[in-house]
């Protein structure tokens, strides 16, 4: 029972965030679609279809324009936190703004770069570095840093903290990680060189 109540809820967490996210889509997509048919039909005298999308584009760069002004980011800090007040959307909206905010490259708390973390014995992980700090343990202080190992999932993982000298840092962006992840490895670059990040790969253009 531990172990079908284990697989049931990792199944849960994986299935409904897809399958909210497929859903709105859907539904933002037919909404815009339905509005604009109705609108053209009024002006040209016949239904236009497929403007829904172009609307939808078109809706997300407003939004994202509104976003990178003081008064348009006070405004949608304020409408987020009064919808965070319903449980519901405080539940969906939340896990899945921090996973897409996670990968944000302006995100000065999202995914910094890609870690390989030494395991000894047990080989080299791939993860995300998402925080650099240090532990005062009566010895002086220690660097640390926290790693985010996950599954191909991305969204279910480990956090792991390393010393320092336990990692290095393939020279691989955080694009490149998720892909990695997403495809079980198979999108690992055929090169990879280790060190401060800001070297290409050999042969990279």
């Amino acid at each position: 029972m531990s172990w079908l109540r284990r697989r049931f809820i990792t199944g849960f967490f994986v299935t409904v965030p897809l399958v909210v996210s497929v859903v709105a889509i859907v539904w933002v997509f037919g909404w815009a679609d339905r509005l604009t048919v109705g609108l053209t039909e009024y002006a040209l005298g016949r239904p236009v279809r497929g403007l829904g999308l172009l609307a939808t584009a078109f809706f997300v760069l407003g939004v994202g324009i509104v976003a990178t002004n003081v008064i348009g980011r006070r405004l949608l800090d304020r409408t987020e936190q009064l919808l965070l007040q319903l449980p519901v959307f405080r539940t969906v909206y939340a896990p899945v703004k921090q996973l897409i905010t996670a990968f944000s490259p302006d995100n000065e708390f999202g995914f910094k770069r890609m870690v390989l973390v030494d395991n000894g014995s047990r080989g080299f992980a791939l993860g995300f570095l998402t925080k650099e700090f240090s532990v005062d343990r009566g010895h002086g202080a220690e660097a640390l840093v926290a790693v985010y190992m996950p599954t191909n999932h991305l969204y279910l993982g480990d956090v792991v903290v390393c010393r320092i000298d336990q990692v290095s840092f393939p020279d691989m962006t955080v694009e490149e990680g998720v892909r990695v992840f997403l495809t079980g490895g198979m999108g690992m670059p055929d090169a990879v060189r280790t060190g401060d990040g800001g070297q290409e790969r050999p042969g990279a253009g």
